[in-house]
C-alpha cells in the first residue's frame, strides 16, 4: 500500500509543479493594438481598460481597484508602441482610480496590472 501512496503522491507533485512552472514562466503581455479591452483580475486588485484609436494615436482609458488592506497598491503601467510611459495607483482596499491617457504616433500600447 506503501508504494501505491508514494506513487499518488509523487503525481500530484508533479502536477502541483508543472502547474507552478507554467504560472511561473508566463510570457510578458503583447502589446494590444486598437480596438480593444481588457478586464484584469490579480491577488489585491483589478482593473479594466480599453485602447481606441483615431487620427495617429492610441488612447487608454479605464479604471483600476486596490481590493486588498495590506498598505501596497493597484498600479497600472502603461508602455505605448511610441516609447512613451505612463502610470496610475490606486491606494487603500476599495479605492477606484480613473484614468485616461493618449498616446501620439502609435496604434499600440502595452498595458499591466501589478501591485507595488
Amino acid at each position: 500500500m506503501s508504494a501505491v501512496r508514494n506513487t499518488i503522491a509523487s503525481l500530484v507533485s508533479t502536477v502541483v509543479l508543472a502547474g507552478g512552472l507554467a504560472v511561473g514562466a508566463a510570457a510578458p503581455a503583447n502589446a494590444a493594438t486598437c480596438p480593444s479591452s481588457a478586464s484584469p483580475v490579480i491577488s489585491g486588485a483589478k482593473a479594466h481598460w480599453t485602447l481606441s484609436c483615431s487620427g495617429d494615436g492610441v488612447k487608454v482609458y479605464g479604471w483600476l481597484e486596490d481590493t486588498r488592506t495590506d498598505g501596497k497598491c493597484a498600479v497600472v503601467r502603461i508602455n505605448a508602441g511610441n516609447g512613451d510611459y505612463r502610470t496610475k495607483s490606486a491606494c487603500s482596499s476599495g479605492v477606484r482610480e480613473q484614468f485616461t491617457f493618449t498616446f501620439a504616433g502609435t496604434d499600440s500600447a502595452q498595458v499591466r496590472l501589478a501591485i507595488a
